[in-house]
């Protein structure tokens, strides 16, 4: 079919067809419809950021033919600094020069630090480190570069909002990789923003094998990962008791040989579709020597979303299971001697510890995190949405959405394990008052 549609072209659409990038492009490369003044292109490394703003530069200052004019005459090119927007948006591989073709492809006058095509269409190139270097100028269409790693991210978007006022629609694309700055943040809540997000994978026609394979296997199943590698942007709620990077470098690969494991559940109030999730977390422990030098692991997080007592009671039991855990912790304060009932009924011999919350989910969670700032506690892989409830978890509360129950779960095994070990061990009914 594909050398059908070729063998009907005539010589010059072929020679004109890998400058067609509406024909190539991926989906999130494409502006989206609709009345917009700011484009975020927002993805993974490698998922084809920068070829998406140099082409839609291109979209924007090319006419019909070479000397026609285009929408836009006067471009702003904003990086990070004059050298980083000079060798990826002007000079690097799939920067404006590299994806022109010759008939069109501007001219770099480096003295002026400027680009000029064949039209008079001129892009300048600017460092977001010097805003005030974009007071003065005006422009009627701009390209922003990984403006989330900007020391001076807002002070230079507010100069450049006000240098963007040529023509009937001036508007302006962001291609970045997502970090939980700000500006970025300000960016997306814009009415007047639109977004297209994209994987690192959504590109891997055109990454190297083996960078997939590395990244991956190092990055897959981390916060950082989907960060850097899905586009995602996380964020940490302003005095958050947990932070991405203390989850980060809690990360390890393997755990030891473990002298407890314990599974942790946070019940829903009610079984149904609309309930909130049942909290369901593994975490072992190596226990040996000093209290000082104990060490705990968070080994999966079994969670489930509105299952039926009997369902999440099963998805508990069979957590322990898999991994040798002694005991089954869970919080009784919503349902009563219920819960107990209900794990008892998918097995009568499972060892079980009630506990009841007699503070603030806040309050509880204070000493765990503390735990994690003293390097007690590691993270295997593949906790992502854990980890995210983490770092919303703040001492005046939880700033998400829902109930955080896979952090409660979190706190009550890792203050069976750590915390109050003893009263764990010798008496499994009890319950924290």
């Amino acid at each position: 079919m594909v050398d059908e549609f070729l063998g009907g072209l005539s010589s010059e659409a072929l020679l004109a067809l890998p400058w067609l990038f509406e024909f190539w492009a991926l989906p999130h490369q494409l502006p989206p419809d609709g009345a917009w003044k700011t484009w975020v292109i927002m993805g993974g490394r490698g998922a084809g950021k920068t070829r998406a703003g140099a082409e839609w530069v291109r979209a924007q200052v090319e006419g019909a033919r070479p000397g026609d004019a285009g929408r836009a005459a006067r471009v702003a090119l904003v990086g990070e600094t004059i050298d980083q927007a000079r060798e990826v948006m002007v000079f690097g591989e799939s920067g404006i020069l590299a994806c022109s073709p010759p008939d069109r492809r501007p001219v770099w006058e480096a003295g002026r630090r400027r680009l000029v095509w064949p039209n008079g269409a001129v892009a300048h190139v600017f460092s977001a480190h010097e805003p005030e270097s974009l007071r003065g100028p005006q422009f009627d269409a701009a390209w922003v570069d990984e403006l989330a790693k900007w020391k001076k991210a807002e002070e230079a978007w507010d100069q450049l909002q006000f240098a963007l006022r040529l023509g009937p629609n001036p508007q302006q694309v962001v291609t970045t990789t997502p970090r939980n700055v700000a500006a970025l943040k300000a960016i997306l809540l814009n009415p007047s923003s639109v977004v297209t997000h994209a994987p690192t994978d959504a590109n891997r026609a055109h990454l190297a094998a083996s960078f997939l394979e590395e990244v991956r296997a190092r990055y897959g199943g981390t916060r950082l990962g989907r960060q850097e590698l899905e586009g995602m942007l996380l964020e940490d709620a302003e005095g958050a008791l947990w932070t991405s990077a203390m989850i980060e470098r809690a990360r390890v690969d393997a755990v030891p040989a473990l002298s407890r494991v314990v599974v942790a559940v946070d019940p829903p109030v009610t079984g149904h579709g609309g309930s909130d999730e049942c909290g369901i977390i593994v975490v072992g422990a190596v226990t040996e020597g000093p209290v000082q030098d104990w060490r705990a692991y968070v080994l999966e997080d079994a969670s489930v979303q509105g299952a039926s007592p009997d369902q999440w009671a099963r998805a508990a039991v069979a957590a322990m299971e898999r991994h040798g855990a002694e005991r089954l912790v869970a919080e009784v304060n919503q349902g009563g001697d219920l819960v107990q009932s209900v794990i008892r009924q998918v097995d009568p011999l499972v060892s079980f510890k009630a506990v009841r919350a007699s503070k603030g989910k806040a309050a509880r969670a204070e000493p765990v995190a503390a735990l994690y700032e003293q390097g007690r506690v590691s993270h295997l892989r593949h906790l992502a949405q854990l980890e995210d409830q983490m770092c919303r978890m703040t001492a005046r509360g939880y700033e998400g959405r829902g109930s955080p129950d896979r952090v409660d779960a979190l706190v009550w095994a890792l203050t069976a394990l750590m915390i109050e070990p003893g009263a764990s061990a010798r008496r499994p009914q009890v319950r924290l008052l």
